[in-house]
Formats: C-alpha cells, structure tokens, sequence
C-alpha cells in the first residue's frame, strides 16, 4: 500500500505500508542499530517519534513476549528499508507487521532510509507525518509543521504507569494502594533484601531486571509521586528512570529529585540523569539528531576505560552549567564531548545518560547497577544476603 512521508522542511519521501492504511506523526529519528527492533518499538523513550531504522533487513526474526521493554508499542511509527515478511527464530511467535497491526502503529518500508539519516544528520531530528490515505504533499507538510515540537513536551507524564506496582519474578505486580498503603509497610522482603522505590518517567522491564539481580526489593510508582510519599515508604534507594521528551518541562520529577537529595541514595539513568541535572542547578539541551543506537563509545574518567553503549536521548545535560564544586563529571562521549554521566561530590548520587542495562553485545555498563548496590550498602550500612530463589 503505497505511503507517503513528509517533513516539516517540505521534503517527501515514498515508501508503502506493511502494516495496512493508516497515518501518523510525531519526530522523525533514526537508530544505528542493526538488532534489538523490538526493544526499539516497546522503549517508552520512543514515544512521540517516528523511528527510522539505519539497518536495511528489519523483521527477520519476528517478535516474542521475552523481548518487550515494556507493556505495548510506545513508537509512533517505524520506518524501515525493507520488512522481511519471513521471520525465523525459535523464540518467534508473531511477525513484526502482526505485531505492529495489533497495536495500531504504521509500519513503512521501502524507503531511502539512507537519505533520510542523511537528511536527518544534516538538518537535524524533524516533525514528520507518515501517510497512506492522504497524496498531497502540500497538505501533509503542512501537518507535520502543526504537530508539537519535541522542545518543551512533557512525555514523561503520559507514558508513565498510573499505579504502583511490585517488580516480582521478572513481571510487574499492580499494588491496590487501598490495602497496601504506600508507607513502610510496603516492602514484604526488608529483613532480606534492600528496598528501591523506582520512579517511572517510561522504565525499561530491563532496568528493573538488572536492579533485580542485585538483592533488590522494587516497588516502581508513577512520575508524579511526591518526595513526601517516597520519605513515607522509607526506601534504602531512589531511582530514576529513562523517559522521552524534554526534561525541563517535567517539573514534578526535578522538585522531588531535589526534595529527596541526601535523603537516600540516588541513581538516574537517561531522563533520569537529566532531571538529577536540572535538580542541582544545571540546564539541559536539545541534541541536533540525538543520540540512538548500540555501538556509541562513552570514556569513564574515573578508570579510563571506552565503554560501547546503548543510547536513545534527544537531550543532554549542558556540562558547563554543572557547579564543579558540587558535581564531578564521570562520563564523555567521545563522538562529541557531550556529557555521559556524573556524581555528586558529597551525596550519595551518580547518573548516566545512556543505558547500562541494554547491553549491546560486551556488558561494558552493568557496573552501574552494582555501584549503586554498593552505595546503598554503605549507606545504610546492611550486608548483602544471599540471593531469594
């Protein structure tokens, strides 16, 4: 079915439907990565974008519930070269169009993917609409440019759960506050396990699964939680999670991180390294075309070591505006000197904008997760018990 792409800076590319009619909208990017596609399409820091595909053979391998980051499709459309309707893999149990189909979301195929990175490099990440029912290219333009920038969206607010949950065997458990307050009495495990209270700005299930491997009892609640209510549930540590859109705008998360500084220690990862930012004084930036794919070398100044690293963020933290005497930066990309993560020089606090949980390959990052283990350790001074089976 033929399709239609169109970017607000009026150019048009072709391309045809895999997934059945339809139109949608959002910011055109692009990921490098050459796996991991429904990773990509379930990563809630895709939502509000249009996702291109550098890798030219996307589908071959199907879909299956093990690989989900999280309940649904977050991507608002999903570009590709060419869809490899023929999946195989033992752990398949959909095609990517089925998979696509049910959850409502254009797919694209057949399109210079190529000259849209190119475009996309050259110009920067733009608000694009994706077509099949529409064949003016004019009028398609012109929706793009009526679509929200991503500068000043506040995603993070939709996308994140509504209740609290436990993180128990590896799934999400839905907790009735009403029988289960959120206080002190919320963790079953506090004789045995340490306790995290997650806030969800658009979590990974890997996230949680990494924090899980590391003795951690989690209780994940929604990014409007108060500092107040965390205080209540007296966690051991505070993290904060990946996220889409603009960090400045996510007022709510940036008041609690800094009402809870000090108070426990705290680890931020994404849109969560960049609230922690803004919470000690720093500002934030939108990135020309962002940074997402598998293979970005990060430079840990503390050890000297290159790290390969998953990423997806359209943000940074402006390391300029950091007060170095509060703050030490920890990490630089070494594709353009942006900052990749920092500590606080006196609280217990680190950050890291790119996923150490997504392990592209090496585990070059899962450090991170333990780190944290370790400071909350100290911290509270609890020793570490032998894992719950």
């Amino acid at each position: 079915m033929r399709a239609i792409l169109a970017l607000e800076d009026g150019r048009t590319f072709d391309c045809r439907s895999f997934t059945g009619p339809g139109e949608t909208g959002g910011e055109v990017v692009f990921n490098t990565a050459m796996s991991g596609y429904q990773e990509v399409l379930t990563d809630p820091s895709y939502s509000g974008q249009l996702v291109t595909m550098t890798y030219p053979l996307i589908g071959n391998y199907g879909v299956n519930p093990e690989d989900m980051e999280s309940d649904r499709v977050q991507v608002a459309g999903f570009i590709v070269r060419e869809y490899q309707s023929a999946y195989s893999n033992y752990r398949a149990n959909a095609s990517l169009a089925d998979y696509l189909t049910q959850n409502g979301v254009l797919g694209v195929e057949a399109l210079d993917t190529r000259a849209l990175t190119r475009h996309i490099r050259n110009t920067g990440a733009m608000r694009a609409v994706i077509s099949t029912d529409v064949s003016d290219r004019e009028a398609l333009v012109a929706k793009a440019r009526a679509l929200p920038s991503m500068a000043g969206l506040d995603l993070a607010g939709t996308v994140t759960g509504k209740h609290p949950y436990r993180w128990t065997d590896g799934r999400p458990t839905p907790i009735d506050a009403r029988h289960d307050p959120l206080d002190e009495r919320i963790w079953r495990l506090r004789n045995t396990r340490r306790s995290v209270v997650a806030i969800d700005f658009g979590i990974k299930y890997n996230i949680l699964r990494c924090l899980a491997t590391h003795d951690l009892e989690i209780v994940v609640v929604p990014a409007f939680t108060d500092a107040e209510t965390i205080q209540a549930m007296a966690p051991d540590g505070i993290f904060l999670s990946n996220g889409p859109g603009d960090p400045e705008p996510v007022a709510y998360g940036i008041r609690t991180a800094r009402a809870l500084m000090g108070y426990r220690p705290m680890f931020g990862i994404c849109l969560g390294h960049q609230i922690l930012g803004l919470a000690v004084g720093a500002r934030t930036y939108k990135l020309k075309f962002g940074h997402r794919g598998i293979n970005h070398p990060v430079k840990n100044l503390l050890t000297g070591k290159v790290e390969i690293t998953s990423q997806n963020h359209g943000f940074a933290v402006d390391s300029r505006t950091l007060d170095p005497d509060l703050i030490e930066v920890t990490h630089i990309n070494l594709n353009d000197n942006t900052l990749e993560g920092f500590r606080h020089r006196r609280l217990p606090m680190l950050a890291v904008q790119y996923h150490p949980e997504a392990s592209p390959g090496p585990h070059d990052a899962r450090y991170l997760f333990a780190e944290f283990s370790r400071m909350i350790e100290q911290v509270r001074q609890i020793p570490a018990v032998p894992r719950v089976n």
